[in-house]
């Protein structure tokens, strides 16, 4: 979302947002001189409210919601979603208090644009509204671009947020990317929607890279993750999860949107799953039965309600499962016949042989990666 900030100084209105590589400011308007520092506080909370409201429609779209019958999530969110079009009437023309009381929206979007718009009423300045008309406009536009896909300009901010569903265009820009470069160039985690740059290029690529080096070493594909962890520590549960879930007949959008959703929920307070929930009680309780009272520490026994960083799922999963790749790679080299092909024993390597066996190695699984995944592409949608 844009913060919005005064500058007492300089007697400015700034909007900051972040891009994945950092943040970025703009002027919106300079302020009136007689006011008081409180009501252009209040100004600047107002649009970060609306900002807020405005890009949750965004990571909380209809389209991931079970129902969309009258009164549902999904009915309230796509009524949500319409009052962009009310936006600035109701800045231009707010709810203003009368005998004592006044009108309160239920869209928490409408209510922080009249919460603007009185504001603006106590400010009284036309050219500060005028720009706060057009600042709001844009934050608009950037919500709708990203919803198309389009995450450029002020849109750039989507790269930090954690979406319930994923762009069509965003997935299959991932998907080029990890064409060239299996193992995940940064402009996946800088320039794309984290839930799609997971959908396509993460899970669907994981599941090829896992498969490759099934091929190779014998384990199962969904061991993968697991057997290399014991060459390198690495996160390894939520990519052996993710392909499990693909094992069990998920899409990687199934798997990744579902695993997103699941903690989104958990941010904003609710239990998505209470079944799931009621297994994890019944194994927690069997791991504090096996302890005896004079041996339990309870202070190192929690209860992980998602494997994902609420704060960040959508990002936390991208990177886990790009480190799954890695994985993949660092045992498919303890078994690829490459690595058996050179008659020097590798004990006798130069530092210049051993970046070379490497190079090759790693080529070489870039290379069979990218076969399983174009033999599976049907899998991607």
């Amino acid at each position: 979302m844009t913060r919005y900030s005064i500058d007492p100084d300089r007697r400015e209105l700034i909007a900051t947002w972040g891009t994945g590589a950092g943040d970025l400011a703009t002027r919106v308007a300079p302020l009136p001189t007689g006011p008081g520092i409180a009501v252009l506080l209040d100004l600047a909370r107002a649009l970060a409210q609306l900002s807020e409201a405005a890009w949750l429609t965004y990571t909380h779209p209809a389209s991931a919601a079970a129902s969309m019958e009258p009164n549902s999530e999904g009915w309230r969110r796509e009524e949500e979603r319409k009052h962009f079009a009310e936006v600035a009437d109701a800045i231009a023309k707010p709810n203003l208090p009368s005998g004592g009381s006044m009108v309160v929206s239920y869209s928490p979007l409408i209510e922080s644009a009249n919460r603007i718009g009185r504001a603006l009423h106590e400010l009284d300045d036309s050219a500060l509204t005028e720009a706060v008309l057009a600042e709001t406009a844009t934050e608009l536009t950037a919500v709708e671009n990203a919803e198309l896909g389009d995450l450029t300009g002020r849109t750039k901010q989507a790269v930090l947020l954690s979406r319930e569903d994923a762009s069509p265009v965003q997935v299959a820009a991932a998907d080029r990317l990890l064409k060239q470069d299996p193992f995940g160039p940064a402009a996946l985690c800088s320039d794309l929607d984290p839930t799609a740059a997971a959908v396509a290029a993460a899970a669907h690529w994981l599941a090829a890279a896992a498969d490759v080096t099934a091929d190779a070493s014998g384990h199962a594909p969904v061991h993968i993750v697991r057997e290399a962890d014991n060459i390198e520590a690495l996160p390894h549960e939520t990519p052996t999860l993710v392909l499990g879930l693909i094992e069990d007949g998920a899409t990687p959008y199934e798997a990744v949107t579902g695993l997103v959703r699941h903690a989104l929920h958990i941010t904003d307070g609710l239990l998505p799953d209470p079944d799931a929930l009621r297994e994890q009680l019944d194994d927690l309780e069997e791991t504090l039965a096996e302890y005896s009272d004079d041996e339990a520490d309870l202070d190192n026994i929690t209860l992980r309600l998602t494997p994902l960083d609420p704060k960040r799922p959508a990002r936390d999963l991208l990177e886990d499962l790009l480190t799954g790749i890695h994985g993949c790679r660092l045992l498919h080299s303890e078994y690829d016949d490459l690595d058996h092909e050179d008659d020097t024993n590798a004990e006798d390597w130069t530092d210049e042989q051993a970046e070379q066996h490497q190079r090759r190695s790693r080529e070489r699984f870039a290379r069979l990666v990218r076969e399983a995944a174009a033999a599976h592409r049907d899998r991607l949608i």
